[in-house]
């Protein structure tokens, strides 16, 4: 695992490194934000791991210049601000998960297992006339392109590598998120309609589906 870590506290940075290596990754770090985003756009990485308030430039800074730049490696957000606000600040920024401060190594080191998980199973998805290619980041609807943000392209995933299962609430905080969420928050409700809107407005047959009472599905 090639592994880019932006993190401007030495002391904390020195652990971490070593606890990668030796789980076998191959660690690059930079220490404030404008050397991170450099050393992003200059070498190819599996994942980055970012913190959030960083000299130079702010992490989350980082992440939203990569995936407008069109760089959607995962990105891991480790923070000390653990607010609802603050974690969909960081996912709507283009972070993939995000890590509150203190954090247990084992579990840093899962969440990165999982991203990695993510990026490197079936790679060619296809329902009826939708196709999303995860290695190109591209998604069709029969010869249409379909522009997506970096979260909106995640849930879509989730839904096509379960196309057929109705999805709650709950399995998406948990595999697309990756963490507890308020769940009175509306952020699930924004994405779907962002989503549906996109994959399904002006198309026919409408592919995701509201199930009353229990989730979501994506169904020809």
């Amino acid at each position: 695992m090639n592994i880019l870590l932006i993190e401007d506290d030495l002391e904390a940075a020195r652990p971490l490194i070593e606890g990668l290596e030796a789980a076998g990754g191959r660690v690059r770090h930079a220490t404030d934000g404008e050397a991170g985003l450099a050393r992003a756009r200059a070498d190819s990485f599996d994942v980055l791991i970012v913190d959030r308030m960083l000299p130079e430039r702010d992490g989350l800074d980082v992440i939203s210049t990569l995936r407008a730049e069109g760089n959607h490696v995962p990105a891991l957000v480790l923070s000390a601000l653990g607010e609802v606000n603050d974690r969909i600040a960081g996912l709507r920024a283009g972070g993939d998960d995000y890590l509150t401060k203190p954090y247990a190594f084992s579990e840093l080191l899962a969440r990165l297992e999982a991203l990695m998980r993510r990026t490197s199973s079936e790679t060619q998805l296809t329902l009826a006339d939708l196709t999303l290619d995860v290695v190109a980041r591209r998604v069709m609807r029969g010869d249409t392109p379909i522009a997506l943000q970096p979260r909106e392209f995640a849930l879509l995933e989730y839904f096509m590598r379960h196309s057929g299962t109705v999805i709650t609430r709950t399995m998406l905080l948990e595999n697309v998120w990756n963490y507890d969420f308020d769940p009175e928050t509306n952020v699930i409700d924004v994405h779907i309609s962002r989503l549906r809107g996109k994959i399904d407005k002006g198309f026919a047959p409408p592919l995701l589906h509201t199930v009353r009472g229990v989730g979501y599905v994506l169904r020809a």
